[in-house]
């Protein structure tokens, strides 16, 4: 029989199409290893203190690693920016307003399906060791160790899986990475996958280093931010009413390590900041040995001599960058502290052959600020708490050296985790995978814009309640509950967020843009004014911070 030479190029044709349409699907249905999961999130972590986003103030060679050897997201958010919130909505893949934890005084829903279940009873082994901070009974961990609460630096007392409390001496952020090596070396089934949830405390407020981080940083002086003076003229009554700034509201005690006797001695001391009580003996002058008052007390000392000598004589301004300082050492000192501990458990994978197999995920509960705007603390859309940290390393899966620009939230942690180790994620989860992102399948990403909403009001720092919308060039946001305000921020040409546009009539066309466009998010993630209304209603019924409850 013979074939023209036509009909040879036909039939080359269509083999090379089923081919290629066999390999596509080959591709798309690629069966590999079930991958080990770390999840490592730190608690306020900024990413501002991490070298990968930028080493003005420290640098974080470990941490770096991890993005280095894969991605790093520089547009990383969260959907509220408040401790047990944000960690809700991790566990979740949900929205607050729909899992039910809006608020850190809210209980969490117990019915709601968190992601380390579905791990569980997908047949891998779980495990969790550090803060969860609420809750004293994780679901869907095999093993667990966790603080009660905040926890403490110092000694720290830790729940276990039994319910009992034990107390470990030394310092936290060691004593968890101990807890999680002992338990990948020791412990886990090593014919399973796994599963594993590393949470550290630092560098949470009151930020007590490790002695030696506490005297070297001590001694270290660091640059100030460009809006640590900002006078808010150009913001909302929210910006304006907030108490989050580092000379009125930064406690003495708690705060800058100053000794209850030295404040009392040094009557009338301006500003007049009141104080937690018991916030430098809690933390510290009940929990530590006499070997770590040893080490502690010297530096104390040096901090208190100098605070008692200069204070009085100085000038608000001075005052203002005194606390900057302080606050800097201490807060950075516990960031070094977690960048030695990650390298701690990076090169236990490396020494145990386990890095190959196993996505490394680096991320902080929420953003924080350090002296921008004259801050400490979260809770607002603007940058510095909205955005977060986001760092994955997946060997094999991941391209090293890639930076992401993508509009990425904590929402998708869950169904992304899931989907790297081809469990299907339940339908009712919000948030969207990052696999296309972390495969390098970028046209597969759909979202230009993510929606926020934060409700802790009035509360402490007396944030006031808003939500709104983020994209790549906007930031939309509405202030309710006792106000009525909009603001809006262009963000390639004021990434400081200085200047409210809302009112400026050259951007009338983007706000009503946005405006459609956050009415459609609301409506996707099923978010409304009614809801709104719930939240205020049970804040009332239960807040002692709530104004109704203060008429008695």
């Amino acid at each position: 029989m013979k074939i023209s030479v036509k009909q040879f190029y036909i039939g080359v044709l269509v083999f090379s199409f089923i081919s290629c349409a066999e390999k596509k699907k080959e591709v798309e249905n690629t069966v590999y290893e079930k991958p080990n999961i770390i999840f490592i999130m730190s608690d306020d972590h900024a990413y501002q203190a991490i070298s990968a986003y930028s080493d003005r103030l420290i640098t974080t060679p470990n941490i770096d690693r991890i993005g280095k050897e894969g991605i790093v997201f520089t547009n990383a958010s969260v959907t509220n920016s408040i401790c047990a919130p944000s960690r809700a909505t991790i566990l979740t893949g949900k929205h607050t307003h729909i899992n039910g934890k809006v608020d850190n005084q809210m209980p969490f829903d117990t019915t709601q399906v968190t992601f380390p279940q579905i791990f569980q009873q997908a047949g891998y082994e779980t495990a969790m060791f550090g803060k969860l901070h609420f809750g004293n009974n994780p679901k869907g961990v095999d093993e667990f160790m966790i603080l009660p609460g905040q926890g403490s630096y110092i000694n720290p007392d830790f729940i276990t899986k039994t319910g009992d409390t034990t107390r470990i001496e030394g310092y936290v952020t060691d004593i968890i990475t101990d807890l999680t090596l002992n338990w990948l070396d020791k412990k886990r089934d090593t014919l399973k996958p796994f599963m594993l949830m590393y949470l550290h405390k630092a560098p949470h407020r009151p930020w007590w280093p490790r002695p030696d981080k506490f005297k070297k940083f001590l001694g270290k002086k660091f640059p100030e931010p460009e809006s640590l003076f900002d006078d808010y003229k150009n913001r909302g009554t929210a910006a304006k009413t907030a108490e989050m700034n580092l000379l009125y509201d930064m406690m003495y005690n708690h705060d800058s390590k100053i000794r209850p006797e030295v404040t009392k001695r040094m009557k009338n001391l301006s500003p007049n900041v009141p104080e937690y009580e018991g916030g430098f003996q809690t933390p510290y002058t009940d929990r530590i040995n006499e070997e770590q008052r040893a080490l502690y007390e010297p530096i104390l000392d040096e901090i208190n001599k100098d605070f008692e000598e200069n204070w009085p004589s100085m000038t608000d301004e001075e005052k203002m960058k005194w606390k900057y300082q302080r606050y800097m050492q201490d807060y950075l000192a516990c960031v070094s502290s977690v960048d030695d501990n990650v390298g701690r458990l990076l090169e236990y994978l490396d020494e145990s052959k386990l890095s190959d197999n196993t996505m490394v995920v680096y991320t902080s509960d929420q953003g924080f600020y350090l002296g921008e705007h004259g801050w400490f603390d979260k809770r607002f859309i603007y940058d510095e708490s909205f955005r977060t940290p986001l760092l994955i390393r997946w060997p094999n899966q991941i391209k090293p050296g890639i930076t992401s620009e993508e509009m990425v939230q904590n929402l998708d942690f869950a169904q992304t985790f899931l989907e790297a180790a081809q469990i299907e994620a339940p339908s009712d989860m919000q948030g969207e995978s990052l696999m296309p992102l972390l495969t390098s399948n970028e046209g597969n990403w759909t979202r230009d814009a993510v929606y926020y909403h934060y409700y802790e009001y009035p509360a402490v720092h007396q944030v006031k309640r808003h939500y709104g919308i983020v994209t790549i060039d906007y930031k939309l946001a509405h202030f309710y509950y006792d106000v009525d305000e909009w603001e809006l921020y262009d963000r390639k040409k004021d990434p400081q967020e200085l200047k409210n546009v809302y009112n400026d009539p050259a951007y009338a066309d983007i706000v009503v843009e946005l405006k459609k466009k956050l009415e459609e998010l609301r409506l996707q993630y099923k978010d409304s004014d009614e809801l709104n209304q719930k939240y205020i209603d049970i804040h009332h019924a239960n807040s002692i911070d709530s104004p109704l409850n203060k008429k008695g």
